[in-house]
């Protein structure tokens, strides 16, 4: 963990870089959510701990014409989420599952948690928040999944 940074950069007042124990120094959350793969299984009631992104968001202060974030991740991995969706106070960047250091497989040290959209939209392995004034897709979405990922109304695929 001694090279892992989070660095939170584009359309903000304060782009910031974390180092891990940084990160951990953040104000923490526990929260319980449901998970809903594209794949069309669910897991409910997972415990998971981390940094709510509106907390993130406080420190950073997006600017009016930020809109949409880019998660960058390490692995070249990317995906889209809109400011609007992810001001809920339930999204999280976890590190913790049911108590325990989120695996490397499972996207640690560090993975988005956005339990209101299909879990691809939960990134593995976060390294970064890029705040963008419109949307772009990310690495699935150049793949023909839906841009935004309810899970509620199927958006699967565009």
């Amino acid at each position: 963990m001694a090279t892992w940074r989070f660095d939170i950069f584009g359309l903000v007042e304060n782009e910031m870089s974390f180092s891990w124990d940084e990160f951990l120094a953040l104000p923490q959350t526990e929260l319980k959510t449901d998970i809903h793969c594209v794949t069309t299984w669910s897991k409910y009631d997972n415990d998971w701990e981390g940094v709510r992104f509106i907390d993130l968001e406080e420190l950073c202060k997006p600017l009016a014409e930020a809109k949409h974030v880019i998660f960058h991740c390490y692995g070249g991995y990317t995906t889209n989420v809109s400011l609007d969706e992810l001001r809920s106070p339930e999204n999280l960047l976890v590190h913790k599952y049911d108590g325990e250091a989120l695996t490397a497989d499972h996207g640690g040290p560090l993975r988005g948690m956005i339990p209101n959209l299909y879990f691809w939209k939960s990134a593995k392995w976060v390294r970064g928040i890029e705040f963008v004034p419109q949307d772009r897709p990310g690495f699935w979405e150049m793949y023909g999944y839906h841009m935004h990922g309810d899970p509620w109304t199927e958006e699967r695929y565009g």
